[in-house]
């Protein structure tokens, strides 16, 4: 039966994938493919069919999906945990902190942007990354005081 649902979801993001002229690689690769191809992380699925990506390279760069702390905690704690999720993620996709050339940072409320900016400083090395900081209206799914997502350059061969 798993493998039935595997086969159907990959024929279902394949048709739908080759509408727009892209083909999708195997998930959880590193790698980009030789011609260019999309590679995506970690697929979300809602109710067996693909929602959003975890985290997607092309051309060079990752790019990774929104990051939330979904625990009891106050901004310090969750911005810290996001920002080891972004590191897990960025490693593992094949890119690293000191890599990250743009960083999205949504904020439940503004008044924690002192607190995140304490736990944020020096996590990206020398050259931080561009960054866009906003107070979400109405707050961030799940409960969490702080997403964070960016875009990386991969790590040289």
């Amino acid at each position: 039966m798993k493998t039935n649902r595997r086969s159907i979801f990959k024929k279902l993001l394949l048709g739908t994938t080759a509408l727009f002229g892209i083909s999708v690689a195997q998930a959880g690769s590193s790698q980009e493919a030789e011609h260019g191809d999309i590679i995506p992380g970690d697929v979300v699925l809602d109710q067996d069919i693909p929602l959003f990506s975890g985290s997607q390279t092309y051309g060079g760069l990752v790019y990774i999906a929104g990051k939330g702390a979904h625990f009891e905690g106050d901004i310090k704690s969750h911005t810290k945990h996001v920002l080891d999720e972004l590191q897990k993620e960025l490693e593992k996709s094949g890119s690293a902190m000191d890599r990250v050339l743009k960083v999205n940072v949504y904020l439940n409320d503004l008044k924690d942007y002192a607190g995140m900016n304490e736990v944020f400083r020096g996590r990206f090395g020398k050259n931080p990354p561009v960054r866009t900081t906003i107070a979400a209206a109405g707050g961030i799914p799940g409960d969490s005081l702080v997403e964070i997502d960016c875009i990386a350059a991969l790590k040289k061969k």
